[in-house]
């Protein structure tokens, strides 16, 4: 018989501190505005301002470049918390910390992590991560973006287009991919961090998105923009391994987003089938709504230990050096589907109230659909599960 292995889902202390943190912060701050940023679209800058100064911008930052200096599992709890207030607040902290600060303190050297994580991960900057291409979405060894390398090897000129660029309209700092070397295809990609503030970056109108709304969303451009040498992250030909291994890091955040906001339409709902009355009883005694809560609840619980399994994952392979993709896309997977599908049966649980912006319901419906897409879309986490497991391409 298999030796038995205790299974301990205990928290640590410095875990249960960030969540505590985050979890005032969405309650006190975020969730009172969520709405009115939903509205109007307005990026929530005194916010996320809060977040970084409470370590939430860079939560496994080390301390000496400006983060909280804690772990995935501690990272996940936090983006649940902040989730639940509102998801366009997620949003802008999972780049932050997922794509932007993940890729720098992995791959960049002591002098890119001190001059580009330290103030992203302490909230005096914004960072973003420029990957999609109008015309390369899923197939990213398909962009046309273009850095030449001048004569004198000080600079990369870089010309092109990215789309759907988060937090984009608002970024000191981006990390960008682009071909150096078109004839090798997707080992052809260089990594670099740039300065937005810098002459031939352009920045296009602001994307009018169905939800996540107050995250501020938009097409870049480079226009003979010169970027050192020095600002390379890594070899040059090694980008789109960077990029692949941060959007593992990214699925984990994009799972715990949509744990929150599945945790908030459950609750929603849970309170709302004690209250509704229908024929003289609470609706929720209702066995059709108590079939829906069961299901609700089952969905929920399993995405959250996935993201919380796949975020124990990372942590271990930042000892070992092995890969947490297929983690990482369960829990993705799981998570995206389950927030959907909760939000969904939210909605049509509160009928007409679900329909209507008076309550919450509607935003988290709206916002629950971007999991499905963002850091590769539900098809992508799919073929990324069966190729691991099958070692079939």
């Amino acid at each position: 018989m298999p030796q038995e292995q205790a299974v301990d889902f205990a928290f640590t202390e410095e875990q249960l501190m960030i969540q505590d943190i985050a979890r005032r912060i969405a309650r006190e701050r975020i969730a009172p505005t969520a709405a009115e940023f939903d509205r109007t679209g307005e990026f929530p800058a005194e916010n996320v301002r809060l977040l970084g100064e409470n370590g939430l911008m860079g939560i496994e930052v080390p301390v000496e470049y400006g983060g909280a200096g804690l772990d995935a599992i501690g990272y996940a709890l936090a983006m649940i918390e902040i989730a639940a207030a509102d998801c366009a607040h997620s949003t802008i902290m999972s780049v932050n910390n997922s794509l932007y600060c993940a890729g720098l303190l992995k791959n960049g050297t002591e002098e890119q992590k001190r001059r580009f994580v330290t103030p992203v991960a302490s909230g005096e900057a914004v960072g973003a991560y420029a990957l999609t291409e109008p015309q390369s979405g899923s197939d990213a060894s398909a962009m046309r973006t273009r850095a030449v390398l001048s004569a004198d090897g000080s600079h990369y000129v870089v010309n092109g287009k990215k789309s759907w660029i988060t937090s984009g309209p608002v970024a000191k700092y981006v990390t960008l991919f682009a071909m150096t070397d078109p004839e090798k295809g997707a080992r052809g990609i260089s990594a670099f961090v740039v300065d937005t503030d810098a002459p031939g970056f352009h920045r296009g109108k602001t994307e009018p998105k169905l939800g996540i709304r107050a995250s501020a969303t938009c097409e870049i451009e480079f226009v003979d923009y010169r970027v050192p040498v020095e600002n390379r992250i890594g070899e040059e030909g090694k980008g789109f391994g960077i990029a692949m291994s941060v959007l593992d890091a990214g699925r984990i955040g994009i799972a715990a987003q949509a744990v929150g906001v599945a945790r908030a339409a459950y609750e929603a709902t849970l309170d709302y089938v004690k209250e509704r009355k229908s024929f003289g009883q609470p609706i929720g005694s209702f066995q059709m709504t108590q079939a829906k809560i069961a299901d609700m609840k089952c969905r929920l619980d399993a995405a959250t230990l996935l993201t919380l399994r796949a975020a124990w994952a990372k942590q271990q392979a930042l000892a070992s050096g092995a890969r947490y993709s297929t983690e990482a896309s369960v829990a993705k997977l799981t998570a995206s589907e389950a927030a959907m599908w909760i939000a969904h049966q939210a909605v049509q649980i509160h009928g007409g109230m679900g329909y209507s912006k008076e309550m919450p319901l509607e935003r988290y419906f709206r916002d629950a659909k971007i999991t499905e897409i963002y850091e590769g879309t539900s098809e992508i986490q799919r073929l990324v599960i069966a190729r691991n497991e099958t070692g079939l391409r």
